[in-house]
């Protein structure tokens, strides 16, 4: 015969339990973001030395280097060469499109050729995700041989990935209040013995722990669902000592709250209805909990 309980219900353990998956989804998602991140980063790197070797090539400079990436603000770039160079506005416009748009994260972004002596904007255009929202000045212009530097600024590269983050956190905050309803309605749920071991001697009372009834000298007493499952731990240890904090969790911990004098209560009742027989007797052990003694 056994009663048994699942030792993974209770809503305080299911609640601390989609706690735990929030905060692990939080710290996996911080980790994976700064990942990608990073490995965006270098990736973007390297499509803007191309942008800068295509324009040198089509500005019949083959030989010129391209200086390393440099980034001077948060999300803002700088492409450097090696020599003056001339270039065509639409050139420029162009090579720009193609390879940025190999970049996920680039949708939106400014650019500025700037003279590196003055620091003058000698050219500049704005892409959009919306092309309707492209600014694209002056297309079809030769720039004259000078120092450039390109300047390209884009828009934040969290943006995209806070949004995806909010709906993940999101969607398991909603699991989780659909899981907390579906407990607070749902019963605790007792595994009871079955027909032929339902009864139980406890002196001269007989308990029928699946009707939920107290025989004593014929008189049949009923007990109520609570002092069915605390009787029933009892009988199923006699004479040994069973700890208050056991009790307590075996009892109430599927309904969320657990109160120490609810327990008190229910033993007193338990011991009002055995007390036909002196025998058989409900006695604290001080300190530790309860015991069933039966002489």
């Amino acid at each position: 015969m056994h009663y048994s309980r699942n030792p993974l219900s209770g809503k305080g353990k299911y609640i601390f339990g989609l706690i735990l998956l929030l905060f692990i989804s939080v710290i996996c998602i911080a980790f994976s973001r700064a990942d990608s991140e990073d490995f965006a980063i270098a990736r973007r790197e390297i499509l803007l030395r191309r942008i800068g070797h295509e324009l040198l090539l089509q500005s019949g400079d083959n030989t010129s280097r391209v200086l390393p990436i440099k980034k001077i603000a948060e999300n803002e770039y700088q492409i450097r060469f090696e020599n003056d160079f001339t270039f065509q506005t639409d050139s420029l416009v162009n090579i720009t499109h193609r390879l940025l748009t190999q970049d996920p994260l680039a949708r939106d972004y400014v650019v500025n050729v700037v003279n590196c002596g003055n620091t003058n904007v000698a050219y500049g255009y704005a892409i959009s995700e919306n092309k309707k929202d492209d600014i694209v000045p002056c297309k079809g212009r030769k720039q004259p041989k000078a120092c450039y530097m390109i300047n390209i600024k884009f828009k934040p590269l969290g943006i995209y990935t806070a949004k995806n983050t909010c709906f993940l956190v999101g969607g398991l905050s909603f699991l989780a209040f659909v899981g907390f309803v579906f407990f607070r309605h749902a019963k605790p749920k007792v595994t009871l013995p079955n027909d032929s071991t339902s009864w139980f001697t406890l002196g001269s009372v007989a308990f029928d722990a699946k009707n939920r009834k107290l025989i004593i000298n014929e008189k049949t007493l009923d007990l109520t669902g609570t002092e069915t499952r605390l009787l029933l731990i009892f009988a199923l240890s006699p004479n040994e000592t069973i700890e208050r904090s056991r009790l307590q969790k075996e009892i109430w911990e599927d309904e969320g709250v657990i109160v120490g004098r609810s327990l008190d209560m229910f033993i007193s009742k338990l011991r009002k209805k055995l007390e036909y027989d002196p025998n058989v007797q409900i006695v604290v052990i001080r300190g530790k909990g309860y015991k069933l003694n039966i002489v």
